[in-house]
């Protein structure tokens, strides 16, 4: 293995969170190659999928549509939702605190690249009810 390995890592490279509305793979924090200003990952939700309104306290992120079309709420200033269809290519931001959800709404599985400035709300996530660990040697398996 060489040192920079930990620079170039794809989705089915490390062990992913798995929940009920899909699974996200972080190829970018602390834990995994030691980023210190930025955790990322790629987000996997199948088709009828989304997760539920949540906020990431003191976190700012970036969603950014690889693929598939869905919706994306984000609430603003005020805590008025703001719901929009989204699809491949559009970059979503989320201010720091702000409630937000996303829903696949295609027949195909979405992918989103996400970032969260500073790291943390990743570590949040491991809290979730329906948390759980998708070793990397079942990713690569399927």
């Amino acid at each position: 293995m060489r040192a920079t390995d930990k620079y170039f890592i794809y989705p089915n490279d490390v062990d992913n969170f798995g929940f009920d509305w899909g699974r996200l793979a972080l190829t970018t924090a602390p834990e995994v190659n030691g980023a210190t200003k930025f955790s990322a990952g790629v987000v996997f939700v199948p088709p009828g999928q989304g997760h539920s309104r949540h906020n990431h306290p003191d976190a700012e992120e970036i969603i950014f549509v690889i693929s598939g079309t869905g919706e994306q709420m984000v609430e603003d200033e005020n805590g008025t939702p703001d719901t929009r269809a989204v699809s491949a290519g559009c970059t979503i931001f989320v201010p720091d605190s702000r409630f937000h959800s996303t829903l696949n709404t295609g027949d195909t599985p979405m992918q989103l690249f996400v970032v969260y400035s500073p790291t943390g709300p990743e570590k949040m996530l491991r809290e979730a009810p329906d948390f759980r660990i998708i070793p990397k040697e079942d990713l690569k398996a399927s």
